[in-house]
């Protein structure tokens, strides 16, 4: 049926609706034990969403065959790293195998102020500091977001480190010692997200976005 009311638009096209407002860039911060499988939600998160960009973390290691500056990490040499540490430029950092890592303030806040989504992968203790320091930067404080990702038993985490097939038995249960403790910090995350399949683990991520998009505080003011 016709809808007689429904005017034309000029040169004879219809109208289209207009494109709906976007909401404030999200700050998106996920962790997980070892094997939790984040790395691989964070690979689809990306694909899935477009305005998604993640965090590019600095780092002293040397670059690895492939690798390229400004793409896969930011490459610093050690005089610089700590320049920049001692300066206060670094949301988050670490030591890890001798190698100093680190998340750049200056590099998340112009990526939010772009409209850009902000994806973080981190584990429990980073996520700890990053939850500290957005304390003190209300930009990042409104744009954050943190989930846990976790299989929902410690007996499926350890499955899941043996199919693997990377680790002799030894290094499997340091792991898992190691993820009791961090699990054990999952009520300090505002998300607790139970992983059980890949596509599951993804519908449900892109179900917390929406609903962080439409929160009050970041949705655009309703037009009347």
């Amino acid at each position: 049926m016709n809808n007689r009311n429904q005017q034309p638009a000029a040169g004879g096209q219809e109208s289209k609706p207009a494109p709906a407002k976007r909401s404030a860039p999200l700050l998106i911060l996920i962790s997980a034990p070892s094997g939790g499988g984040k790395t691989t939600l964070c690979h689809q998160l990306l694909k899935a969403q477009p305005h998604m960009t993640r965090a590019i973390t600095c780092t002293t290691r040397e670059p690895r065959k492939g690798e390229k500056d400004g793409v896969d990490y930011h490459f610093f040499s050690a005089s610089e790293f700590l320049k920049r540490l001692q300066a206060g430029n670094f949301l988050e950092h670490a030591t890890v195998y001798g190698n100093s890592y680190g998340i750049l303030k200056s590099e998340l806040l112009a990526k939010l102020r772009e409209g850009k989504d902000v994806l973080l992968n981190v584990d429990v203790q980073g996520a700890a500091t990053i939850r500290e320091q957005a304390e003190s930067e209300p930009e990042l404080k409104r744009a954050l977001v943190t989930v846990f990702l976790t299989p929902h038993s410690m007996a499926v985490l350890e499955a899941r480190l043996k199919k693997r097939g990377a680790d002799a038995e030894a290094v499997i249960q340091k792991r898992l010692a190691v993820a009791k403790q961090e699990i054990a910090q999952w009520k300090n995350f505002e998300y607790l997200l139970e992983s059980t399949t890949k596509p599951e683990d993804l519908r449900r991520m892109l179900e917390i976005i929406a609903a962080e998009k439409m929160r009050v505080a970041r949705s655009p003011a309703p037009e009347f």
